[in-house]
């Protein structure tokens, strides 16, 4: 971090502009850091004026979230599933992101940069739902100025900190780099269990066909079918119920009865349909299923 210093001062809008673009395209090039640099620079009057160094870091934003938009918009859960192959619980970054997206909105515009992960994904939601181009861009622009902007602020503020904070870390990078990466490692362990404890509980719940759950739907009892995903319009298999994962098992007393049930997904492994249907059997309801495959697997049998 103490390299940022010289490279602001001499290549200044470049390396911001790109700094920034390719951190939002979804490499793991923080850009906060190079944006709080600038701003005690920039007070100092050895760095880029804030105004300029604002308006290149929003201009950058707005390039890499089209970007996202419109593959989300043409790719839609495709989309959405690729992006969260990178996370160590991809089942729940797919029901979070949809779950935020649909609960407000646009409006997760104005905060998805400060959470970690969650811009690519919150742009991504905004294509697939159909959010119309100019109120994406008047969010996506208020939520990127938000963000660069505090970085900027930070860096103005506590100009005289900052100089102080990179020499430290110079001083004592080896020992901070170690503790970082040691911490780190035990966070991904941790993470590693708890998705492969989560994986062995949950292969333990019988699957359904999309062809066995097309022959009992024709019987003269049907399956009660249950849709564990944040609801996308246009998607549903037909005369299925949402159901949220951790709502409350009582809703479904009236519609229960003694019926089978099946449960679906867009989630890879049937992960959040397994989860529902191991809260049906600990209650007591064990003639339940996931569907294999999910919603995904149900369109494509349609297709054919």
């Amino acid at each position: 971090m103490h390299e940022l210093q010289p490279l602001i001062q001499q290549h200044g809008l470049t390396l911001l502009f790109f700094n920034v673009l390719l951190e939002q395209l979804g490499l793991p090039i923080p850009a906060y850091p190079a944006l709080i640099v600038a701003g005690a620079l920039a007070l100092q009057g050895s760095g880029v004026p804030l105004g300029q160094a604002l308006a290149v870091a929003v201009i950058a934003c707005l390039i890499a979230d089209l970007i996202w938009f419109c593959a989300g918009r043409r790719y839609g859960g495709f989309m959405l599933r690729s992006v969260c192959k990178v996370s160590l619980s991809p089942d729940s970054c797919i029901r979070q992101s949809q779950s935020l997206y649909l609960r407000i909105g646009p409006r997760a515009l104005l905060i998805s940069r400060f959470l970690p992960g969650a811009s690519a994904l919150t742009t991504t939601m905004a294509g697939m739902t159909g959010t119309r181009l100019h109120r994406f861009l008047g969010y996506d622009c208020a939520g990127a100025a938000l963000w660069a902007g505090s970085a900027l602020m930070l860096g103005s503020i506590f100009s005289d900190a900052v100089d102080r904070v990179l020499g430290w870390l110079t001083e004592y990078a080896s020992v901070g780099v170690a503790a970082l990466l040691g911490g780190f490692g035990l966070f991904i362990a941790w993470k590693f269990w708890q998705r492969t404890s989560l994986l062995r509980r949950t292969s333990r719940i019988p699957r359904i066909s999309v062809d066995e759950l097309r022959a009992r739907l024709e019987n003269d009892q049907p399956p009660l079918i249950l849709d564990v995903r944040a609801q996308l319009d246009g998607e549903a298999i037909p005369g299925s119920i949402p159901f949220g994962l951790d709502a409350p098992l009582d809703e479904l007393r009236d519609s229960l009865g003694d019926r089978d049930v099946v449960i679906y997904c867009a989630c890879p492994r049937e992960i959040s349909a397994a989860m529902l249907a191991e809260r049906l059997n600990a209650s007591g309801h064990a003639r339940t299923w996931a569907l294999s495959g999910g919603l995904d697997a149900w369109h494509a049998r349609s297709r054919h």
